[in-house]
């Protein structure tokens, strides 16, 4: 699995949506076409890509706590709480993200999984401080004991940083990593999916700069996604495994506001199942509940 944070299928709006406007090389090289409102469903023989509902009867613009909680533990969050939250998931969350998130589904089975996301010191100076504000997907590894990966699993090719080539590690943390290439960091993750039955890898460089946050970085973070992603699409054995990308809300494809958006999650469903799992999807919290039945 991959999740980006805040992608929508958004308007064919070559000024506003980014996709469009910088030609997404993985959607058309792939699909033929770039995912939309008037579009939303593309197909080939290996993958379809699908529109999900990231409101889930809630009023208002959906959250990333409530969002992420939903897909990676099946149960509507935001219907829980009352409303949508985030970015980080409300506390009274926290026990379900315990006892009912993916990863923990599959090392009850016995099952390997991972977390290819490494984290700095500074994050585990953070957690060591004892404050707990994480998001679903470390708090889900945190109370499930899995060991969070860091710098020097990335050195080792084990791991790849949130940014995908290691940039800004050494620009903004002061690391001395070696700069990838996005297809590199893509061979590196298909491997370690090849090692584990349940594998994700979280970008999040697409929510904030449909934030406005990281504006100078914004040719960059969509070249490396955008070529990442072809890797991974081109180099993926569809045969025997199962590739499932998904998002929490809109954000990225409407670049017109800095806020989130109404529009319907991104998904992508490829490999053994893809499409008897994209008919098993309609809100984000139908997506791990596909995941596991089919990828058993």
């Amino acid at each position: 699995m991959i999740f980006i944070d805040g992608i929508g299928i958004g308007k064919k709006d070559h000024a506003n949506n980014p996709f469009f406007k910088f030609q997404f090389k993985t959607f058309l090289r792939h699909f033929n076409n770039i995912p939309s409102l008037n579009n939303p469903i593309l197909k080939n023989k290996n993958a379809i890509i699908f529109p999900t509902d990231p409101l889930m009867g809630i009023k208002g613009l959906p959250l990333s706590g409530t969002g992420q909680t939903s897909i990676f533990c099946g149960i509507n969050a935001a219907e829980m709480i009352g409303k949508h939250f985030g970015p980080y998931p409300y506390s009274t969350l926290h026990p379900i993200l315990k006892e009912k998130n993916i990863f923990k589904y599959y090392l009850d089975k016995g099952e390997n999984v991972s977390f290819a996301n490494a984290y700095p010191k500074i994050f585990y100076d953070y957690i060591n401080s004892g404050k707990k504000r994480l998001s679903a997907t470390s708090l889900s590894c945190l109370l499930s004991g899995m060991k969070l990966k860091n710098v020097a699993d990335v050195r080792k090719g084990k791991a790849l940083t949130a940014e995908i080539d290691n940039s800004r590690w050494n620009e903004k943390l002061g690391y001395n990593l070696p700069v990838i290439k996005p297809a590199t960091a893509a061979r590196r993750l298909l491997r370690m999916c090849n090692e584990n039955k349940f594998t994700l890898y979280e970008f999040f460089l697409t929510d904030h700069i449909g934030h406005g946050r990281i504006k100078d970085e914004f040719n960059k973070v969509m070249f490396l996604l955008d070529n990442f992603l072809m890797t991974i699409l081109k180099e993926f054995d569809y045969d025997k495994n199962t590739l499932f990308i998904c998002s929490d809300h809109g954000n990225l494809e409407d670049t017109s506001i800095k806020t989130h958006t109404m529009n319907p999650a991104f998904t992508l469903s490829g490999g053994k199942n893809a499409f008897a799992i994209a008919d098993n999807i309609k809100h984000l919290y139908d997506i791990k509940g596909a995941i596991t039945k089919y990828c058993k």
